[in-house]
């Protein structure tokens, strides 16, 4: 399904008709949302902020609320979200993402005690930078790329499909008592000093 994130007719209609499609199961969901606003607070208009809080928080909390509606009723699944190396490391003019991505931690540890004794399972992966469209700002000149890649322990971007391998092992092959947790796929960025 491809529509706006800030939707939330959009997204309850893309949940009910995929919960039409496999009998009311629904076993697992990703919601692969983000944006880049690499900009500093005196330069950032509120609404700007809010749209960035709006496309990645506000929608992570409507697929959860809808998912885990079909989810009670079928003795659990998993929920996995998207966050970023951005919510964990203080980077330079991430306010917004930060905020966005630090909020859907947050939330997704505490839906993970919610839903705990219901059979649902809630986890996060965050990516640091990741060779796909949305980094080209940061990837398009060898310079900024270099610069970026030296604040990495292992020297080197994510490789899309390791962040979504990431994904379909927390949806699928898991083990059951993973739950809560965010998983950094940032060459180390996030927890080493190197």
């Amino acid at each position: 399904f491809i529509g706006d994130a800030t939707d939330e007719v959009f997204l309850s209609e893309v949940v009910n008709s995929f919960s039409s499609e496999v009998d009311g199961k629904i076993d697992g969901v990703a919601h692969l949302v983000g944006s880049l606003l690499i900009r500093p607070p005196h330069a950032l208009s509120s609404e700007a902020f809010n749209e960035v809080i709006d496309t990645n928080l506000t929608s992570a909390f409507v697929v959860l609320s809808k998912a885990c509606k079909y989810m009670l009723r079928n003795g659990g699944g998993r929920i996995v979200f998207t966050s970023s190396v951005a919510a964990s490391v203080g980077l330079v003019n991430h306010e917004a993402i930060s905020a966005a991505k630090g909020g859907i931690e947050s939330m997704a540890r505490s839906a993970a005690a919610t839903y705990s004794k219901r059979g649902i399972r809630v986890n996060v992966v965050a990516p640091g930078l990741t060779d796909t469209r949305m980094a080209q700002p940061i990837t398009k000149s060898e310079t900024s790329k270099e610069a970026a890649v030296s604040k990495i322990p292992l020297n080197r971007i994510n490789l899309p499909e390791e962040v979504s391998d990431a994904i379909l092992w927390l949806l699928t092959n898991a083990p059951d008592n993973i739950t809560g947790q965010v998983l950094h796929l940032d060459g180390g960025m996030s927890q080493v000093r190197g």
